[in-house]
């Protein structure tokens, strides 16, 4: 059996484990590298269960036994042996903990590649290039990815704006008809304000787009439900990562609107490049030889 997210398969299916089984999803989160090399009677020791407790682990998340999981967890392991989760300690050098974000954020910038369905991409691609206006969504640090979509998608000929105020949400979901798109931006796919929002959205007969994980009251609202799901320190890593991948997914976005709009738009561009080197300092300064 195949899981190209095995560790991240575990962690969610772990609250529906018996208490015994858990340990030793413990064990293969926390030491995955060593489980591969482990008879079944060691990881059994180390997780302290019985051995017939490591094989209904492992038929619990579908596989035929031990074997067949360990083999499984080879697999994914050596296909990701560059990026792995980072945890911060206060010992960490300048270093340490640059090369630990950098391979982390790349690790899950992939992951989230993999899995993007590109025909929900399509489907959203060609919403937003049929649109009569399109609005971007989202508060706290999802309102900055709003506001660098905006700017985007205004370079596209696209009538665009960013809202991360809910009272201003809510004017302009009254304001929007069938012809509209919203697009709701969220890290959680939880926030009770945008959740309101997004219902009176619904109300309008607009096209709802979210850029939030999967399985969340978000993403059941959605009319086209982009999944953003990353594994990772809540408390930190969620912050830069989350943020990171949904600024790449919006400008796979914008692309794929902007090859929709055909070559016209390459002039339309250019036109836009000239009008804004005026903005711009001149400062030509010769190359330093050494």
């Amino acid at each position: 059996m195949q899981h190209p997210n095995l560790l991240k398969h575990i962690a969610e299916s772990k609250p529906q484990m018996r208490k015994s089984e858990q340990k030793v999803a413990d064990y293969v989160l926390a030491q995955p590298h060593e489980a591969i090399h482990m008879r079944i009677v060691d990881l059994a020791a180390q997780a302290k269960v019985s051995e017939p407790t490591v094989v209904r682990f492992c038929r619990a998340l579908n596989f035929d036994g031990f074997q067949d999981f360990k083999l499984c967890l080879a697999q994914v392991l050596a296909s990701n042996t560059n990026f792995e989760q980072f945890s911060l300690n206060n010992s960490d050098t300048v270093k340490e903990f640059k090369h630990k974000i950098f391979e982390s954020t790349v690790g899950n910038l992939i992951n989230v590649r993999d899995s993007l369905d590109p025909d929900t991409l399509e489907q959203a691609i060609d919403a937003m290039a049929q649109a009569r206006r399109v609005e971007f969504w989202g508060f706290g640090a999802s309102a900055a990815v709003a506001a660098d979509a905006q700017h985007k998608f205004y370079r596209l000929m696209v009538s665009s704006t960013a809202l991360s105020d809910p009272h201003m949400q809510t004017i302009s979901a009254l304001t929007l008809g069938e012809q509209d798109v919203v697009l709701a931006i969220s890290q959680t796919g939880r926030t009770k304000d945008l959740l309101h929002s997004i219902r009176l959205v619904r109300d309008s007969g607009a096209t709802v787009i979210t850029l939030c994980p999967g399985n969340t009251p978000l993403a059941d609202l959605a009319d086209i439900a982009i999944h953003i799901d990353l594994a990772e320190d809540k408390d930190l890593n969620t912050l830069m990562s989350s943020r990171v991948a949904h600024l790449v997914v919006m400008d796979v976005l914008a692309v794929g609107v902007a090859m929709r709009h055909g070559p016209t738009l390459i002039d339309h561009l250019k036109t836009i490049r000239r009008g804004l080197r005026s903005l711009r300092v001149n400062d030509r300064r010769p190359i330093k030889k050494d």
